[in-house]
């Protein structure tokens, strides 16, 4: 593993969706059913062999397996995560599937200082959970070399819906962006990512975004947003947005397939969006936003 100071800022707002085991089961089915996505960004992103990339807010560690696997053995992942018990997993599944590529490490890399700079940045779903997220990743992007990559995968939620309208889907998917935003997150950050990418001194980023849209019975795209509902359930409850019996959340999955299938219609996931730049070999970037 690389030398690294390691560090926790205060710059992060809470994750809403806690870290029981059960909510890493749900990154790690969230990550299989996304997987495709993410990678066709890291790939038309640039992401190849012989890399040197960290990987923010790493969680189970997916992103930054998909990333071992484009960099290949003559390349490096770093995935850093705030919280322990996540770390712990991933390093425990980087182990069982016999990476030697691929480290993980607790801390925030906004406040973190490396023994040497990357060769790209990377993270999915991370910048949604920074109190100022040009300011995490400007700071980030210290450990980046000039002209280094920079490639961020992050939520639109509003794009979550079902058509014809099925109310148990859409009332879902409503619990699902007021719990995150009440939370002090930004499910639409997605949409905000050309902006960011500018305030962070980068260039206009390419994007790209993708969701899965299905009325297939079984899509997986209703258990993706039932368990992505149910690991938030007690933030719902805390902010007084919806209780457990108005949830049901042991039987939201089927009856969101039940509602979507008797119409005959289609259910959206949230959507990612990726935006990817260069870091500019002739601009500074500032250390800190003020």
């Amino acid at each position: 593993m690389s030398n690294l100071e390691s560090g926790i800022s205060n710059l992060q707002v809470e994750y809403a969706l806690g870290h029981s085991s059960r909510e890493l089961d749900r990154l790690i089915f969230q990550a299989t059913v996304f997987a495709p996505y993410t990678r066709q960004l890291l790939t038309e992103a640039g992401l190849g062999a012989g890399m040197r990339v960290l990987d923010v807010g790493s969680g189970s560690g997916d992103v930054s397996f998909l990333a071992a696997d484009l960099v290949g053995s003559n390349g490096y992942v770093l995935g850093v995560d705030r919280s322990l018990v996540a770390v712990e997993r991933a390093t425990a599944r980087a182990i069982r599937r016999n990476l030697q590529n691929v480290d993980f490490a607790v801390g925030d890399p906004a406040v973190m200082h490396f023994d040497k700079p990357f060769d790209a940045i990377v993270g999915r779903f991370v910048l949604m959970y920074q109190d100022n997220p040009a300011r995490s990743l400007r700071n980030m992007m210290r450990n980046l070399r000039k002209g280094g990559l920079v490639a961020f995968q992050e939520v639109d939620s509003t794009v979550c819906r079902s058509w014809p309208a099925v109310p148990v889907f859409d009332e879902a998917a409503r619990w699902l962006a007021e719990g995150l935003r009440s939370s002090g997150a930004r499910p639409e950050l997605g949409l905000e990512m050309h902006s960011l990418f500018l305030d962070c001194g980068l260039p206009e980023p390419s994007m790209r975004m993708d969701a899965l849209v299905s009325g297939e019975d079984d899509s997986p795209v209703f258990k993706l947003l039932a368990e992505a509902v149910r690991s938030l359930t007690p933030t719902l409850e805390k902010l007084n947005i919806a209780s457990a019996d108005e949830v049901e959340i042991e039987t939201l999955t089927d009856r969101m397939r039940k509602e979507v299938s008797a119409k005959r219609g289609v259910a959206m996931s949230y959507g990612l969006v990726g935006a990817w730049a260069k870091k500019p070999f002739t601009r500074e970037i500032a250390d800190s936003l003020s």
